[in-house]
């Protein structure tokens, strides 16, 4: 017999039971816990007023809270990092309005992830058409243009597909721990050419007399995250002349509420804070998210958010590194391309049609794109590794 479920959009995460949450978020990433998607809304870094406005949808079979999404109604396209601003200025130009449109994501957050959390057995296949058509729903009675899918797994990718949310494509770059006993294991598999940049760039770092350490779990002090965010909006007015999107409460909200999920690189010189990178983990991923600096340091970048990050992993034994978007400076220091995957529908019929064969258009210069940043990889060939 064909299983109906029922939905209910929430504005906000306060109206959700912090364990009910965290019971069918068991098994995500740090970004779908309570904690962390509390902290963005408690200090309001994202509300009405940020542009991001909390719709979370809450699924229900026979009165039973059986999954959530996370969804937010937005009225611009700032700190998603799937760019649709083309989109929305070929709307503005036919007199329609792109804004507010719906989205499926986490906040200022380009990690793939599993957005439609489910408790253990339920029939996805039966559910992802009645969600998808009570998005469409919810979307056309609230005048929003679109509902966009940001960062998914490639099998939500797929489904959605199969209900007319298109697929788009863009490329990621991430190190995989491939059993590293050590870093110099790590080192092992790289070119002779690429090993010794690699040596010189840290070695540097040492030679301007700076001291790097990694502080986590109860190690971290109020002390470590005051600095951090001085580097963050130092850098965030230094690259853009505006404000970081998180606010200081947001960071310390995360210090209280996620000290087991948090990680910090710090640099010093002469006893004297000097930069800074923020991660976030699990048992299975490493994820890079800020990093900012008080003075220019040649190659301290390098050094804070990935040779650090990579020692880590490799530590802790976290089998996948992500070290933010974008950056094809990364494939030199080991971190692969891969597919990272959103899904789009827009009410307009003419404008989903011609999204979907911009989409098409694009995707072979992507597929093009992965193909050049897989042949750069610095990796020894097969010969090379086993000789």
């Amino acid at each position: 017999m064909r299983q109906i479920f029922n939905f209910k959009f929430l504005s906000g995460i306060e109206q959700i039971d912090s364990k009910c949450w965290n019971d069918i978020a068991t098994n995500s990433d740090p970004f779908h816990q309570y904690a962390f998607i509390e902290a963005l809304e408690r200090s309001k870094s994202v509300e009405s007023k940020t542009g991001w406005h909390p719709q979370h949808l809450t699924i229900y079979q026979n009165e039973d809270l059986i999954g959530i999404l996370p969804l937010y109604t937005k009225n611009h396209s700032y700190g998603e990092y799937v760019f649709d601003f083309a989109w929305a200025n070929t709307y503005r130009e036919y007199g329609l309005n792109y804004y507010p449109k719906l989205i499926s994501a986490i906040p200022f957050t380009p990690v793939t992830g599993a957005r439609l959390m489910l408790k253990a057995g339920v029939n996805e296949s039966e559910l992802m058409p009645q969600l998808c058509k009570a998005i469409q729903k919810y979307v056309l009675q609230n005048r929003l243009s679109s509902i966009h899918w940001l960062f998914v797994p490639e099998s939500i990718s797929y489904s959605l597909n199969e209900q007319q949310h298109m697929t788009r494509r863009a490329v990621q770059f991430q190190w995989f721990n491939r059993n590293y006993q050590s870093y110099d294991d790590f080192c092992a598999v790289l070119t002779s050419r690429r090993r010794k940049s690699i040596r010189n760039e840290r070695r540097k770092v040492k030679e301007q007399n700076v001291e790097v350490e990694r502080v986590y779990s109860g190690s971290i002090t109020l002390e470590h995250i005051d600095f951090f965010y001085q580097c963050y909006q130092q850098t965030y007015l230094k690259r853009s002349g505006h404000q970081g999107y998180l606010n200081r409460e947001f960071f310390t909200r995360l210090y209280h509420s996620m000290p087991d999920n948090i990680m910090l690189v710090m640099a010093s010189r002469n006893d004297e804070f000097i930069a800074s990178a923020l991660y976030l983990y699990d048992d299975k991923q490493l994820y890079g998210r800020y990093w900012g600096a008080m003075e220019d340091v040649n190659n301290l970048h390098y050094e804070c958010c990935y040779y650090q990050g990579i020692e880590f992993c490799i530590e802790q034994n976290i089998s996948t590194f992500n070290p933010g978007t974008q950056g094809e400076h990364k494939i030199l220091r080991g971190f692969e391309p891969i597919f990272c995957y959103s899904n789009h529908w827009l009410a307009e019929p003419a404008f989903h049609d011609g999204v979907k064969r911009f989409l098409k258009q694009e995707d072979a210069g992507i597929v093009f794109y992965k193909k050049n940043a897989t042949e750069l990889l610095p990796f020894k060939s097969i010969e090379e590794h086993d000789s």
